[in-house]
């Protein structure tokens, strides 16, 4: 096989700004969705441990 040149893309600093933005933006939205599904968690848990005591 011949060596093939591969093109890539530069991106510019508004729009490695903006990529980043969006990286961030979904880091906190996942981080969020986590702490939710942990504090369900907890309450459902809890509640049933309590009601057997």
């Amino acid at each position: 096989m011949a060596e093939e040149k591969l093109e890539t893309v530069v991106l510019t600093e508004r729009q490695k700004k903006a990529q980043r933005s969006r990286s961030i933006a979904i880091g906190v939205a996942l981080a969020v969705l986590v702490v939710i599904f942990y504090i369900a968690t907890i309450v459902k848990f809890g509640h049933n441990l309590s009601g057997k005591m």
